[in-house]
């Protein structure tokens, strides 16, 4: 059902009333956990993250779809989240920077992977880089540094900080190849076990 809540008009005398503003109701699933917020159709995901939800872990740098700060993962595909509607991910599933550590609160690998390798400064990109790399390492999981640059061409850091990532990238998909591997052989193990 659509709310309509009034503007108040503005303080100088004899100016046009603004009209009221229209908000609808959308159900994100942000992180795992359903939330069901009012936004205005013109609102943004990074706006209904950062201002409905108070998930300011996405940033809100260039507006345009160009820097990559507000990459979020929607439906397991990276986006810039300030370029998308909040309506259109109504139903969908929204995994930000807040949502990836392991459950028991460990950093994923890539969060640990930016620490020992410096790739941040400022660490306003550090959120939308790190997002980007999980899409990007699920596709590529042994990319070479060329093929890293290429995949986190979307990201920009204006403190030039690409080494670092670069590094931090490749490091991470090492480390998650050897977890697989792990896991994998305890899970092989596993089911042998309960085969005998």
């Amino acid at each position: 059902m659509s709310q309509v809540s009034e503007v108040p008009e503005s303080g100088r005398s004899g100016s046009t009333p603004v009209p009221p503003t229209l908000t609808v109701p959308i159900q994100l699933r942000v992180n795992g956990q359903i939330h069901t917020i009012q936004v205005e159709p013109r609102t943004t995901l990074v706006d209904a993250l950062r201002t409905h939800l108070g998930m300011t872990g996405t940033k809100l740098v260039c507006g345009q779809g160009a820097c990559g700060a507000c990459t979020v993962l929607l439906d397991g595909e990276r986006v810039t989240a300030c370029i998308i509607l909040a309506i259109m991910c109504d139903g969908r599933e929204v995994k930000t920077i807040e949502g990836l550590a392991l459950p028991d609160g460990t950093p994923h690998p890539l969060q640990a992977a930016f620490v020992r390798h410096d790739a941040l400064q400022c660490g306003f990109c550090t959120p939308g880089q790190i997002m980007s790399a999980v899409a990007f390492l699920r596709d590529h999981p042994e990319p070479t540094i060329d093929e890293i640059r290429a995949g986190m061409a979307g990201n920009l850091c204006r403190c030039a900080a690409y080494i670092g990532i670069r590094e931090a990238v490749a490091d991470a998909a090492k480390q998650m190849r050897a977890s697989t591997a792990t896991s994998g052989a305890a899970t092989l193990a596993q089911d042998a076990g309960e085969m005998s």
